[in-house]
Parts: structure tokens; sequence; C-alpha cells
């Protein structure tokens, strides 16, 4: 069934037509014909069991103009596919995952094992005609993806990933092989991601923050391009890899993210991903991957997730998660809200209309869409234009894509688990599932076909939109070598051809053995700086020391080509490349933060010979400009204490705009220089000096100040000058001065009805413990120990449920007391609970059965308001008035009239 986009006032006569039609003869069965005109109204007449049928799948969705859509296959023929791949023969080859999750999700089939179905259409009219099981087997137990590569397919489900091979041209697997094990993640979306084919001919996959290490199918460690043992515990979080095609020198590319389903690779190797925030919290992203950067899912130096409070947060919160105003973290390109993206790709076909070439593509389950992200360059980075919505559930919510792929044709192939919820942690109906093929109207569904054992052919072949189909060739040509290389220099040097083409000849030229550099030579003085950056990329994994090559490139005039000549030299040592960091840092000219993290990435490791270099070319005040304090921020050394110091002690630019240099102190450990600059900076005059010592007070290292005469002086001096207001309770938060307790006694008694004087009575019982609180209790009058009753009511711990428990039904207690700690057990979760079971046990009586009623009449849950109805009075049902008094009243209306 195919959706159509049409003018709907020109066919206003054949909606009615059809709609009598519909009425005669079931919706079900004319539902075709009145999508291709007004497919919402058809839409919303089906009844909910007609919208689930097949027949109407096509109808359910919302397409782009100019975009048809196909339903290749369903159900019964594929089930809960979780992620797809579309072979040179144009193929899909369809990863189920029917087995994840079981306790959760219900049916499975573990004894069986996930199947791997190959779907095809013969005919060319965009629907499958055949369907086969390429393997099923116990050991596949809910993989997350796929790549197929001719004969082969390599699946990933952690804790392995499987190569399954066809020896014998049966579309059936004869032989598997563990590539690599030892992942975690087992059962969980977290785990091990797709492999794809890059334009270097490596491949590329990653893994959630869940796979944590990898090793190879004998158990042995990793070694990476260097033969050096990786150590992952250096890593943190989601990982992006790349490896050779025999699957041996593994490099670790970008950390630190949560749950990247997929990596998308241009032609040029610029690398693409989205990233899954926790579910609910808005903050799913895509993000341009930036060789060897941090991504910012947790804190670099502690851990700690972005729910903990830090200096200089993000203004939106969907920043925060990422920790984007840290020091060292690339940012991201686009965060896209609340959903669950997954499989994507980069479209560089062009059979679709020309607003979707070059674009990032990504299926998003969580937003029943599939959206395209036109991306920009911007500085070194790049910009998003918005976000393009091609195919979205707009009238189907059970639409949940889970991969996109290009087709040989450049058709995209997207699949879809098709379930009324998300289907991460829980899902509804594992039985069904989708494979859509979109494309322009009318178009059908044709398969090049080319030759590769003859050069020229192969070359046309890399020219494909699919990466099987050029994975395939890429290995040709380099097969076919020189006998090759007059076609691929020939596209390498047609100039008005798409430089993408041209980039990937330059990639395959650059792994002809015998190699002329003739090619090279001319891509690093190419006009496009595209292929200037392909060149230096190609050149960095074809020589162990590509600094000659980078230097070529220093004074690029495009900022994109610096970045990569900063990247270039990460963990290069030599002098040479000390030399290329200096001038790109002098041809930075500040405000593009994709600049300097790729100058602090080219840094990594070396800021203690690179920041005295940079000092002696930077002038007097290195400090002084945008370029110069954005260096400093990122200083990774000592030396750079004095200078960040002064620039947090700057009172002729906001305070604001200087809290990101009070972040930067977190960024080095304990020692003399961080505790005496940040002591200095609390001694200069100013109209903030307050708000300046808590912040130096609270990034100087707690044990200094508490066992330093000149710590503790400064730390008591400013909690004289803050008591009673949120700074004291910051300070007291990180410090815990025991002798500071009774004056936070004093505190939550006196301001027990504010925020503050709760705050003040969290942190007594947190910090004096409950025999201090009992103690104290003891000693107070009744207004009093309600005051410091009150100022728990919000703790929810343990103790505070206790201590207010404890006061609701001691019979030594005043009636007062007994009734504010009754109606104050309502001021938490815990607390709401020990209420129910209080009246279920008949303990609360009279007044403080009331009270205690009072606090929880508007109870945070659904469940404990379900359990304390029966415990709140019935309201009074006036009685229905009888149509004499009915007619009564209306007749006195009148006569007062």
């Amino acid at each position: 069934m195919i959706l159509k986009q049409f003018d709907f006032k020109k066919f206003t006569f054949l909606i009615a037509v059809n709609t009598l039609f519909c009425i005669s003869y079931g919706f079900s069965q004319s539902a075709d014909t009145l999508a291709a005109v007004h497919p919402d109204s058809v839409y919303a007449a089906l009844s909910e069991a007609e919208r689930r049928f097949t027949a109407n799948a096509v109808a359910g969705l919302q397409l782009a103009d100019d975009l048809e859509a196909t339903l290749f296959s369903s159900e019964p023929h594929i089930t809960n596919p979780i992620n797809i791949d579309v072979d040179h023969r144009g193929r899909v080859w369809v990863c189920e995952s029917y087995n994840y999750r079981p306790a959760v999700n219900g049916k499975s089939e573990l004894g069986v094992g996930d199947r791997i179905v190959i779907l095809e259409d013969k005919d060319g009219d965009g629907k499958a005609d055949v369907s086969k099981v390429f393997y099923q087997g116990p050991e596949i137990n809910a993989p997350l993806g796929i790549w197929v590569m001719g004969n082969k397919a390599i699946v990933s489900q952690s804790p392995y990933v499987w190569l399954l091979t066809d020896t014998n041209g049966d579309d059936k697997a004869d032989t598997k092989e563990i590539l690599f094990k030892g992942i975690g993640g087992t059962q969980q979306d977290a785990g091990i991601h797709a492999f794809v084919f890059g334009p270097d001919g490596k491949f590329y996959f990653n893994y959630g923050n869940a796979g944590r290490q990898l090793v190879d199918g004998q158990d042995r460690p990793l070694l990476d391009k260097y033969e050096r043992p990786i150590d992952f515990r250096q890593y943190k979080q989601g990982v992006v890899f790349r490896c050779d095609q025999d699957f041996t020198k593994v490099e670790i590319l970008a950390e630190n993210f949560r749950n990247g389903f997929e990596v998308a690779v241009d032609s040029y190797g610029t690398m693409w991903q989205s990233d899954q925030e926790e579910p609910g919290n808005g903050g799913d992203r895509v993000s341009y991957v930036m060789e060897n950067g941090n991504f910012g899912y947790v804190d670099e130096m502690t851990g700690a997730s972005w729910r903990l409070n830090r200096t200089n947060l993000e203004d939106e919160i969907p920043r925060r998660h990422w920790h984007q105003n840290d020091p060292g973290v690339v940012p991201d390109l686009i965060e896209t809200g609340s959903g669950f993206p997954m499989g994507m790709t980069v479209y560089e076909g062009d059979l679709l209309p020309r607003k979707y070439w070059d674009q990032v593509i990504v299926a998003d389950a969580g937003q029943n869409a599939l959206n395209s992200f036109p991306v920009q360059p911007d500085g070194a980075g790049f910009k998003c234009m918005g976000i393009n919505p091609i195919v979205e559930g707009k009238r189907d919510k059970w639409f949940r894509p889970t991969d996109v792929c290009v087709a040989p044709d450049g058709s995209l192939m997207v699949s879809d688990w098709y379930d009324p919820v998300i289907g991460s942690n829980k899902m509804k109906d594992k039985s069904r599932g989708r494979v859509y093929r979109i494309a322009p109207p009318g178009t059908a569904y044709k398969v090049p076909v080319f030759d590769l054992n003859i050069p020229e052919q192969a070359v046309q072949a890399l020219q494909s939109p699919n990466l099987s189909m050029r994975y395939l060739a890429w290995n040709a040509c380099v097969k076919h070598g020189w006998a090759a290389e007059p076609y691929l220099e020939a596209l390498f040097r047609q100039y008005d051809a798409n430089p993408k083409l041209r980039a990937r000849a330059l990639w395959v030229l650059n792994r002809i053995e015998g190699f002329n550099y003739r090619n090279l030579d001319i891509a690093f003085r190419e006009l496009n700086p595209n292929i200037r950056i392909t060149a230096l990329r190609a050149v960095r994994q074809r020589n162990s020391d590509p600094t000659e090559y980078i230097k070529r490139l220093t004074s690029d005039r495009d900022p994109q080509v610096r970045r990569e000549c900063a990247l270039a030299i990460n963990h290069n040592h030599t002098y040479e490349a000390l030399d290329v960091w200096l001038q790109l840092a002098q041809q930075y000219q500040g405000n593009d933060r994709w600049s300097v993290e790729a100058l602090s990435i080219g840094a990594y490791d070396q800021w203690e010979r690179i920041f005295p270099a940079w000092l002696s070319k930077a002038g007097s005040n290195p400090g002084a400009t945008p370029a110069g304090k954005d260096i400093i921020w990122l200083a990774r050394t000592r030396r750079a204490i004095p200078y960040l110091t002064d620039l947090a002690a700057d009172t002729t630019v906001s305070f604001k705009s200087r809290l990101r240099y009070f972040r930067a102190f977190d960024f080095f450990h304990a020692g003399y220089e961080k505790s005496q600059a940040l002591l200095n900076v609390m001694s200069i005059p100013s109209s903030d000096r307050i708000e300046v010592s808590k912040l130096a007070l609270l990034h100087l290292d707690k044990s200094f100040v508490t066992n330093s005469q000149q710590g503790l002086t400064a730390l008591n001096k400013l909690l004289d000058e803050t008591y009673g207001t949120e700074h004291y309770i910051d300070l007291m938060t990180r410090y815990a001065l025991e002798s500071e307790q009774d004056r936070l006694l004093k505190l939550a008694l006196d301001k027990s009805d504010e925020v503050i004087g709760r705050d003040a009575g969290s942190l007594l019982l947190e910090q004096a413990g409950i025999s201090y609180i009992n103690q104290k209790i003891g000693t107070l009058d009744d207004t009093r120990k309600s005051a410091l009753l009150a100022s728990i009511q919000t703790v929810g711990s343990p103790e505070s449920v206790y201590l207010l428990r404890s006061a609701a039904t001691s019979e030594s207690e005043s009636a007062m007391v007994r009734r504010h700690a009754a109606r104050y057990l309502g001021g938490s979760w815990p607390g709401e609970e020990v209420v129910v079971k209080l009246l279920k046990e008949d303990r609360l009586t009279g007044e403080v059965k009331d009270a205690a009623l009072e606090g929880v009449k508007n109870a945070f849950r659904e469940d404990i308001r379900a359990e304390l109805a029966p415990f709140f009075p019935k309201p009074v049902e006036e009685p229905v008035a009888t149509q004499a008094e009915v007619k009564s009243k209306k007749e006195k209306r009148k006569r007062r009239k």
C-alpha cells in the first residue's frame, strides 16, 4: 500500500463517494483508496483493531512531501526487528530480538533463539516476495545489531560479537565464529551495537554504558594500533570503536556517551552518533564525534551524573545532562528532546529529493519518527539547521522506527518494531514488526548490478549509496591494485563530481600497495576543505608519523582543517607537533568551542610542555583575549592556576561569566597552588565578595579547609557573614562543622515554616544524627518541639519518619505535638506509607487522626490515595429534586423577575 500527498480540495467529491463505499463494505477494504486522498479522515474512521492490520500500515504514517512509503514486509514474516542492513543485492537483512527481556516482556523462544531473516523483492514493486531465515540458534539471544558483507554477517549481541558465514551460497549460515566477547549489557539496550563500514576500509562500532570492555574471541586482551593492550578502565561509559577488517588494531575513538545505538560515517570519514539519555529526561542528542573526544555523560573527574550540583550549571536542563559547560567536553550538535534514537545513517544517494542529500538521518522509536538533520559547518564544528521529519507516526503511534539504511538504488529501508510503547524496558506486542521502503512516488525498486571482477565496474560500484556494495567494491579495487588506479584517479580528478565520491576514490588510492603520493599531494592543495581533511585523515592511517603532512595544513584558512591538525597531534610528543600546536593556538581567535576542544585533545597529556611554550608567545597578559581565556580555562597544568585565578577574580566582568573559571579548578587535584590561589581570590574586595568567597571555599579541598588554620578561619568568617541564607546551607552541606550544630538548630527552629528552615533541619538530622535530635526534643517546650519536627517533615529518611511517627503515637507527648507530628508525616512519600499503616492499625484517633488525614489529603502517589480513600468521609449527596419541585422553582424565579 502506498501513501501519497494530494490536494484535498480537488478531491472533495471523491471523498464523499469513497465514504459511502466504506460504509457499505468496511473501512479496511478501501483504506488504500482513501489514504491517497485524505489519510487523516480514513485513519480516524478505522477501528482500533483495523488500525493494526498490515493492510492499513502505511495509512498510519505521515510522509514528507515528494516521498511515498511501501510496506516492504511485515508480520508474520518478521517480528520485533531491532536492526537491519541492506546488502549489495538490495535484500533487507533483519536482526530480530524476539527474546528481549522475557521476564518483563512475556513471550520468548529462548530454546530456539533469535533469527536473522533475509527479505528479497524480486519483481521491483517495493515489497518483499521471498523471506529466508539466514540463521537461528539459541546462542543468538536478543541481539542489537547486524552488518552484512557479501556472504557474511556480523551480529552484535552482548556478551558476544558473532561472524556468521554462508560458505555454499544457499543463504544459510554454515559457520559461526566469536569475534569479540566479554562485553557487558546482556539482555539490555546499552550493550554492543551494530558495525558499519567506513570509507577508509575499516569497521566502526560502539557500545553503550553497560558494555565496559571486550576481548577477542580467544579471550586475549585487545591491542591498539600501536600493539599496546587497551586498558578499558581509563575510558568512561559508552565508547566508539574502529578496527581493521580482520578485527585487529582496535582504536577507541571517543568516550563518555550513555547509549549511542549506531555510528554513521560519511565519505570524508566524519563520524556522527545519536545518544539516548535516561528515559524521560528530555536530553537525547545527536553528536559530531570528534576523534578522541569526551562527550560528557558523567563528570570527568568524579564520575558523578548530571544530577549532582556543580558550578556553572548550564541554563538549559538538557545541556546539563551532558556537562556541556565543562572544559574538555565536546559540544553536542543538537539536543533532540525525549525519545529513543536508534539506528542512523548519512544519506549519500541522489534518488531522494536534493534537500535530503548528505543529511544525517536518525530513526527515533520514542518520537515515532524518522528525522533528518541538515548540518552545516560552523567554525571548527557544525550546526544543525533544524529537524526535518521524513516519516512520522502521527496517526499511528505504534510506529517505532528502529533503524534506517540506504538501499543500492538510493531509497531508504526503515525497520519498525511496531508496539504501543517505546519497547526498551517494556513491550506489549513482540509478535509484530514491519519494514518500509521510502522513495519518491512511483519509483520502482531497481538494484544496479556490477561485475566487480572488472576494475572499471568496481570503481563504479564504489559510488553506490549502499554501504554493503561499497564494502565489496572497496575491497575489489584494492585487490585490483594498479589495474583500478586509472579509474580511481579519474574519479578523484573529476573536479565537477560529488566531492564525497572523489573522497572515496582517494581513500582507496591510499590503500593500494605501492601507492603514488601524487594524488595525496593534489588533495592537500584542493579548494574543497573536506578533501583536504580526507587527505590528512588518510595519511594519518598510512604513516606512523604524519607530522610533515600535518604541517602543510597548519596555516590552512579553514578552521575545520585546522581542527583536524590539532586532533592529528594527539599523543604526538615530537618537537614538530609542539610547533604545530603553537601555530594553531596563535590562529585561534576565541569563541569557537569546537576549535578549543580540538586544541585540548591535541594537547592531551602534554600540557606541562605546551602551556609554558604558549605563554612565551602569548604576551604579558595571556588572559586578555577571548582565545587566551579559553586556553587557560582548558589547560590541565598547575602552571595555569595563577592565570585562572586572575580570571576568576576579575571584577570587571560579570560574576556569571566567571563561573566557568571556578569550575575549571575542579579539574585539578588538591595541591598547594590550587589552595593558595582560591584563598587569594577570597581576599580580593568586590561587590560580589560573598558569592566569590563561597565558590572558592566550595572548590577548595575539604581536608585542607578543615585541617588548616588558614582554611578554618576563612570558613568561619564566611559562615558568620552568611548565616540564615542559602550560602550558609551550601557551606554547611560541604563542610559539616560540628561546632555549627547549635546554630543550625536555631535556624531550623526559627525558620521551620520556610525552605531555609527545612534545609537546616534536614542537614542537622544528617550531620548530628537522630540521638542529637532526640536529646533536643526532650529539652524544648511544645511550640519549639513542633517547630523542630516541622523542619524535618520533607526529609523522608528512615530517621525523620521514625521521629515523626514516635511523636505522633507517643502517649507522653502533648496533644498539640502529636497533632503536628501526625500532620507532618504526610510531607514525604515514606511518611505517607506510615500514615496508611497507622490508620489501618487504628493507632491514630480523634484530632490526631484528623491531623494525619489533613497531611495526606493531597498524597503524592496514586496507590496511596486509593488506600486512604476509605478513611475520608464520603461526600454528602444532595437528594434528586422531583419534577414538581423543579417546576415550583422555575415558577418562583419567574415571579421574582
